[in-house]
């Protein structure tokens, strides 16, 4: 018979495995100091008789728990082995983790990496880059990229940030690869999956917005529209009714739909890959595409020239209201009696010096009584600068009046107006 000469071979089997997980712990928890003791509830026959070898004091068989010094097991190990009890420990598993340390290890990254993102100037210019930090620091966020050792995805966040908000408000919109390539240098660094930046990104940017941050294509890719960022220059579209341009291909097509009347999609990549020009004086805007689609449908060719928000602005249609401003032309903009539709009006006065049209507390008050199936406000109290006593009227009334329920109003006063008409046909 042949005697093992591995003499860390008696501590694998498995009258030493709960008593040396035990040690590990407990040198985990102190720092690697041999202190206290270790215990095992409802020891085994050969974990009983392990630890009578190890302390040399007897144990009855019906013993419930077994404590013993932590210092006994380290002098046994070392009278059997040569080696302490750290060693064997790790020569039979992993490296010790000494908790205390690698928490104050921690503590001490995540004050590094915040401190690395409260430099950027946003840190002082914005309320919500700070909420965005602190969400991250909360949440831990932070916390996991630090033990992924991949804290320079915030990094490249806090770069995406102070690109998008350091740039002029009237430069182009950027294509979210151009936007990836010039802040991370990988052009798919932006992508949904690539890796955590872009939701890192995204969550920012919903809290700039004041909103969640929803799952789904969608609601992202509005997101990145709400500042200029092109994540697909074919699925951001606005619809037009009426709007003749000048411009080869998408100049004669608008010119074309609009001699019979007829609703156009235009993509951003139409706009970018096929300039044109609009020469109108006045252009109206509508935030609900039933309201297009009825003046479509009821004054044709003979409706005044139309764009709809459908909803909220994307970026083809900043692209083109943006056209028509530069060009000499007025945007006159009706929405929603609701908070979210008087914020797009603002939006849309700062943006392009818009005019609310039959957006009164007049307005707003007519169209309360008319009709008695209104819903109840929801959301944040917005100003209304043009009109102060519409805001204290919509406060008052707590009512929301949608645009669909005014339309009878608007296609009366479009009908009553001759129609303005740029170059049409010209290329």
């Amino acid at each position: 018979m042949t005697t093992s000469t591995d003499p860390y071979e008696r501590y694998r089997g498995p009258a030493f495995r709960r008593l040396l997980a035990a040690a590990r712990r407990s040198l985990e928890r102190n720092g690697g100091e041999i202190q206290g003791t270790i215990s095992l509830a409802n020891p085994t026959t050969v974990e009983r008789t392990a630890v009578i070898g190890v302390t040399g004091i007897y144990r009855p068989a019906d013993v419930q728990r077994i404590t013993i010094p932590l210092s006994a097991l380290e002098d046994s190990v070392r009278n059997v082995t040569g080696s302490s009890l750290r060693e064997v420990l790790e020569h039979l598993g992993p490296p010790l983790r000494y908790r205390a340390d690698e928490r104050t290890a921690l503590d001490q990254a995540r004050k590094e990496t915040l401190a690395e993102a409260e430099a950027s100037p946003l840190h002082s210019r914005h309320t919500w880059y700070r909420q965005w930090l602190t969400g991250l620091a909360s949440d831990g966020t932070i916390t996991g990229l630090i033990n992924k050792e991949n804290t320079r995805l915030l990094t490249q966040a806090v770069r995406v940030l102070e690109y998008l908000y350091n740039r002029p408000s009237d430069a182009p919109p950027v294509m979210l690869p151009s936007l990836a390539e010039a802040t991370t240098g990988d052009t798919k660094a932006l992508n949904p999956g690539h890796s955590p930046l872009p939701t890192l990104v995204l969550r920012a940017l919903a809290i700039a917005r004041g909103i969640p941050l929803e799952s789904g294509a969608e609601a992202r890719r509005e997101l990145w529209d709400a500042v200029d960022v092109i994540v697909d220059d074919l699925a951001s579209r606005v619809l037009v009714l009426n709007l003749p341009a000048t411009g080869q291909g998408l100049g004669q097509w608008l010119s074309d739909a609009a001699r019979y009347g007829t609703p156009f999609h235009i993509t951003l990549h139409q706009l970018v890959t096929l300039p044109i020009t609009v020469n109108l004086p006045t252009v109206y805007v509508c935030e609900n595409p039933a309201v297009l689609r009825r003046a479509a449908g009821e004054l044709g060719a003979s409706s005044p020239p139309l764009i709809c928000a459908e909803g909220r602005p994307s970026t083809a249609f900043h692209r083109l209201a943006r056209l028509i401003v530069d060009a000499g032309g007025t945007l006159l903009y009706h929405g929603d009696f609701d908070w979210p539709g008087i914020e797009m009006t603002n939006q849309l006065r700062i943006r392009y010096q818009a005019e609310p049209w039959r957006m009164t507390a007049s307005d707003y008050l007519s169209a309360v009584r008319a009709d008695s199936d209104h819903v109840h406000l929801s959301g944040r109290q917005q100003p209304t600068v043009w009109d102060p006593e519409l805001a204290e009227a919509m406060e008052r009334e707590d009512l929301a009046v949608y645009e669909e329920a005014v339309t009878d109003i608007l296609l009366t006063e479009w009908s009553a107006k001759p129609r303005a008409t740029s170059a049409v046909g010209e290329s």
